[in-house]
């Protein structure tokens, strides 16, 4: 059986892992070996922060109906009992932009909850 070279095959892997580091300071995006390492470790960075990301929008939401909740004069957790209550079925990202974006629209929300109460 004839000899197999791996150059081509080794040659692409090493390209594709220096095409991702592309633009990391110093060694780190010229030296395979440095390449690798800081490629597999923002890989798992990234993963993380794609876990992360959805929390953090959460929080996020949370805090602004919190805000608009407090200048009803009702607390965050009671205000989404009373929505549960009264059948009102938002998700925190949209009570959040009825928050922002139209006040009189959620003081309407907070009374409905108030009164599911």
């Amino acid at each position: 059986m004839a000899r197999v070279k791996g150059a081509l095959v080794t040659r692409r892997r090493r390209k594709k892992v220096l095409k991702l580091a592309k633009g990391y300071w110093g060694a780190k995006s010229k030296h395979f070996k440095m390449a690798k390492e800081a490629v597999m470790k923002s890989g798992n960075y990234a993963y993380i922060g794609r876990k992360q990301k959805k929390r953090d929008f959460r929080r996020l939401w949370i805090t602004r109906i919190s805000s608009g909740c407090k200048a009803n004069g009702i607390n965050y957790s009671t205000f989404m009992n009373g929505l549960k209550k009264a059948g009102i079925s938002l998700n925190r990202k949209m009570l959040s932009e009825i928050a922002i974006a139209d006040a009189q629209g959620f003081t309407a929300l907070v009374e409905k909850a108030k009164a599911a109460l």
